[in-house]
């Protein structure tokens, strides 16, 4: 890639990375409920995963998918249920922020890896990414450069989010302040759905 479309590649990266979406709200509600610490396999889950699917997908796997569009949107109304369904555990959450008692877990690093396979915003970016800064005959070089790109760019950004949410624990110790938190990024999550489910 020359240094122009590695800039611009950068810039879409960044954009799109930081803002709000379903990853962004899972780790901000992780890093309140469970903490900087237990957020990590989450947070390393989004970007180690986002980056294979976006390397992988480089590779061929859009072609494929071009050929067979039926497997994108039974992957659409999968990630839409998934996330309803995210949702749902989130606005019936009781859980207080170092409730060492509760039999909640945080997500994982391969529930969040796997989480972009389902995850809309992930294919936008990946598919876009994918036309807008590389060449149809890409190499493998340059299919690594922009997955690792969105590799290194991923960690900060996402991660912003799970440190915001975990220095506000102490605020959210109230069941009521933390009730009123979980069921307004449940909705946020509900409303990032909309956007996919307008074409």
């Amino acid at each position: 890639m020359s240094q122009e479309v590695w800039l611009a590649a950068s810039l879409f990266a960044l954009v799109s990375l930081i803002t709000p979406g379903p990853n962004n709200t899972m780790v901000l509600t992780s890093g309140v409920n469970f903490g900087l610490r237990r957020t990590l396999p989450h947070l390393l889950g989004i970007s180690i995963g986002f980056s294979l699917m976006q390397v992988l997908v480089g590779l061929g796997l859009h072609g494929l998918l071009g050929q067979y569009p039926v497997v994108l949107e039974c992957l659409r109304y999968v990630g839409g249920a998934y996330m309803l369904w995210l949702a749902w555990k989130l606005a019936t959450s009781r859980t207080v922020p170092g409730d060492v008692a509760s039999n909640a877990q945080p997500l994982g690093f391969w529930g969040a890896a796997a989480f972009q396979w389902v995850n809309p915003k992930a294919w936008v970016m990946c598919m876009t990414a994918m036309t807008a800064y590389l060449p149809v005959d890409a190499s493998l070089a340059q299919v690594l450069m922009l997955g690792g790109l969105f590799l290194g760019l991923g960690l900060p950004c996402v991660g912003s989010w799970a440190a915001f949410g975990s220095s506000m624990r102490r605020f959210l110790q109230d069941p009521l302040k933390l009730r009123i938190f979980n069921n307004t990024m449940a909705l946020a999550l509900v409303a990032s759905l909309v956007p996919m489910f307008m074409h």
